[in-house]
Parts: C-alpha cells; sequence; structure tokens
C-alpha cells in the first residue's frame, strides 16, 4: 500500500497520513476479495478517531463480513461499503479506483463536470450544496450554498452515495446534466439544465482596489498549489501599492489540510495555526514560523459555505488576533480525514482526528463566529463580487479605512 503524503480536510474530498498492510500466517486461505476486505477493516481499526466505532463490536462485525459470499471485486467493494456505514460517518468511505483517480485530480488539476462542492445532509439524506466553484456552470445557473439537490438526471439523490453523487454530475465538457434543485432560502423547487465544462483548478483570484489601496484575494478552495499562488498574488498587488488586504473565504468548502496550514503560516509570525486531536486525545499542532508574507491589516470574508480547511485558516487569523473576520457563521467541520491506497487502486477515506482553533475551540457542527456580522440580504452574482453590490466585502472595506486611519494616528 502506498503511503499518501497529504491530509485533506474538505465535505467531499479529504487526505493521508500512513498505510497499513500486513497478513496473518492464514491469509493464504483468504480469497483476493476477502483479503481486500479484511485489509479495509484494518486501516479503519488502527486509524478511526471513534475508538467506539459507533459503539459496536467492531471485532464481531469483521468476522461476520468476512464470511459472506463475494463473487468478484465488485461485490468486495459492496462488502466494504457496507462495513463503513455502520459507522453512520459521511466522510469515512470507500473510493472506488475512478472515485479515487477523480479526487487525485481535484487537488491538484481540471476535471470536467458542473462545479458543485457537495455533502450528504444528515436530516434528508439528499445532497447538499456546500459551494459551486467560482465561475462554474453551477454558479453561473445560479445554484447557491445550502441549496438541496433533489435528483441527477431523473435519479433521487437520496439513493446515491457522495461519490456516487459526484461522478454522476461530472462528464463530457458541452453534455447537459438536469438538476431537481430545492432553494435552501425558500424551499422553492426547481429544473435546472446544467452544461457541463472544463472545472479550472487555480483556486486564487486577485485584484487591487486602487481606490482604497486595499489588495483583494480570493481563494476558492486548498489545492496543493494555493499557498504559492497567494504569495504570488499578494506579491504582485504590493508591488501595485496595495497598503492591506481583504482574504474572501467564502463558499471556500476546504482541501488539502497542509495547504491551509502553509496559507495560514503566510500572514502569522510564529504562531500556532492549529492543534489536532486523535482518538487517544494526543494533542498535535501545526506551527507557522518567521517567513511571514505581510504584516499589513487584513480583514477575512467568511459565511456558511466556509468549511473545513478554510475554517483553520479563518480560526488561526481570528484567535492570534491577526485580522477580523467579516460576514456570517461559517459551517462547522472540524473533522480530518485521511487517505489509504487499496492495492487495487482504490482508497479509503478515514476520519482520523478533529481539529481545535488556537484557542482550543471545537468547532464542529457549531461554526466560526465572525467578529463583525454583516448577512448578505440579497444574493449577489459571481461577476458582483467585490462590488459596491457586495456588503460584506464593502463593510471589510469600511473596517480596514478605520484601521488604516487608527495606525497612522
Amino acid at each position: 500500500m502506498v503511503k499518501r503524503a497529504f491530509w485533506i480536510t474538505t465535505l467531499v474530498f479529504l487526505l493521508s497520513i500512513s498505510s497499513l498492510v500486513w497478513f496473518t500466517p492464514s491469509a493464504q486461505a483468504f480469497t483476493e476479495e476477502q483479503k481486500l476486505l479484511l485489509q479495509s477493516w484494518r486501516i479503519v481499526n488502527q486509524s478511526y478517531v471513534d475508538e467506539t466505532f459507533n459503539h459496536q463490536n467492531w471485532w464481531q462485525l469483521r468476522q461476520k463480513l468476512v464470511k459472506k459470499p463475494m463473487k468478484d471485486r465488485s461485490e468486495a467493494y459492496d462488502v466494504i461499503d457496507q462495513m463503513l456505514a455502520t459507522l453512520d460517518d459521511p466522510f469515512t468511505r470507500l473510493l472506488r479506483p475512478e472515485q479515487y483517480h477523480s479526487l487525485q485530480v481535484s487537488t491538484s488539476g481540471e476535471l470536467s463536470g458542473v462545479g458543485l462542492q457537495i455533502n450528504i445532509d444528515p436530516k434528508t439524506q439528499h445532497i447538499q450544496v456546500i459551494s459551486p466553484l467560482a465561475g462554474s456552470p453551477a454558479a453561473l445557473a445560479g445554484i447557491e450554498p445550502r441549496d438541496f439537490i433533489l435528483e441527477i438526471d431523473g435519479i433521487d439523490t437520496k439513493t446515491l452515495t457522495l461519490d456516487e453523487a459526484a461522478a454522476t454530475m461530472r462528464g463530457e465538457i458541452g453534455s447537459t446534466v438536469s438538476l431537481r434543485v430545492q432553494k435552501y432560502e425558500n424551499n422553492s423547487v426547481l429544473n435546472v439544465n446544467v452544461k457541463r465544462d472544463r472545472i479550472s483548478l487555480n483556486p486564487v483570484a486577485a485584484k487591487l482596489d486602487q481606490q482604497n489601496k486595499i489588495g483583494y484575494v480570493r481563494l476558492s478552495q486548498f489545492s496543493a498549489n494555493a499557498a504559492q499562488e497567494i504569495a504570488h498574488s499578494v506579491t504582485k498587488l504590493e508591488q501595485q501599492g496595495a497598503e492591506s488586504y481583504i482574504l474572501d473565504l467564502r463558499n471556500n468548502p476546504g482541501g488539502l489540510l497542509q495547504s491551509g496550514v502553509e496559507v495560514a503560516k503566510l500572514w502569522l509570525d510564529q504562531k500556532t495555526v492549529v492543534y489536532t486531536v486523535n482518538r487517544q486525545g494526543t494533542l498535535g499542532s501545526f506551527d507557522s514560523n518567521p517567513e511571514f508574507l505581510t504584516d499589513a491589516p487584513l480583514a477575512v470574508l467568511v459565511n456558511s459555505g466556509t468549511a473545513s480547511s478554510s475554517e483553520i485558516l479563518a480560526g488561526a487569523l481570528q484567535d492570534n488576533e491577526r485580522a477580523k473576520l467579516i460576514g456570517e457563521k461559517t459551517f462547522g467541520k472540524g473533522l480530518i480525514q485521511s487517505l489509504f491506497e487499496l492495492p487495487d487502486g482504490a482508497g479509503i477515506a478515514v476520519t482520523v482526528a478533529k481539529y481545535e482553533t488556537p484557542s482550543h475551540k471545537d468547532i464542529n457542527k457549531l461554526g466560526i463566529e465572525p467578529d463583525q456580522i454583516v448577512k448578505q440580504e440579497k444574493p449577489i452574482l459571481y461577476t458582483e463580487i467585490g462590488t459596491e453590490k457586495d456588503a460584506q466585502y464593502q463593510a471589510a472595506v469600511k473596517m480596514l479605512a478605520t484601521q488604516t486611519v487608527a495606525n497612522a494616528a
């Protein structure tokens, strides 16, 4: 089994710390399908964050499932799905080879689809939108954070796993997928036909607000190149005359944990970024170093679509008093997954730890309260972000102007 060298903390895709491969002397008596099941069981047994395994006898479940007839790899996958479902944790799941490959692409390259980050709503079991990617076909079609996807091409999403739903919405560029959407704001239901397109995973967009000398940086997800792109953008904005910054994390669903830590290091001088807690209660931490990028005034925009690695970054900047958070309460995902690769090209995402902010706040299912609550009463289009119609952006501009005046005095 190959050791993956990165962690991710996103609602749909999150990555890795270590792998385990061992077989008992009696392993020769097992079929290849049984070996795959047993290997999956061992990974969860040694890594899962809840040592009670959702209050069940994990060993007894192993003994029961290994006796199930499994004629081929597909049936082995189904039994592994059944095993993981007993944990009642949508983030701990089997990724079949094609799903695992798509996950790898999503953290580093491009894919074709509609551009939605999704989760399973625990109450309704329908697919819920965390956020559309900026400029994606889904965003341009008016799909918004917290909306529910009730059907995909006529398939009830209650019958789909998270990965099956994502795979169903992907497809050839130019092809169309039909989505039945229930709006979060008013529960109205509408059918939306969305044309698939190439989804660029370049995570950063930046521009200079020349009137206010503010560098605006929008980060859409924490892919492998996020910190590098942020550093490049801030350096360029500084050369153009930026004296303060707005970091926009709205509708950013997360991504690689290490990427979130590296972005935080760009803004923090020798501070704790995040604490991690495993099932033994062992506390670990990630800390910044003296090589930060800038100490210019900073405001961070957040909302209900700000999740996972975005919350790690926002919590680090808030708790260390490096920035003020403006907007609405964040999503509230404080769990860390690792992805373990299986020999046949599949993988298992396992919840292995939770995280706490530098002040030891556990934000899972709670979210982070901004320093200044500003609701966006009227939804804005992607093209209106950072304009006068963007109330949260305007609040950040006003706050930074006040802070600049105070610093000058």
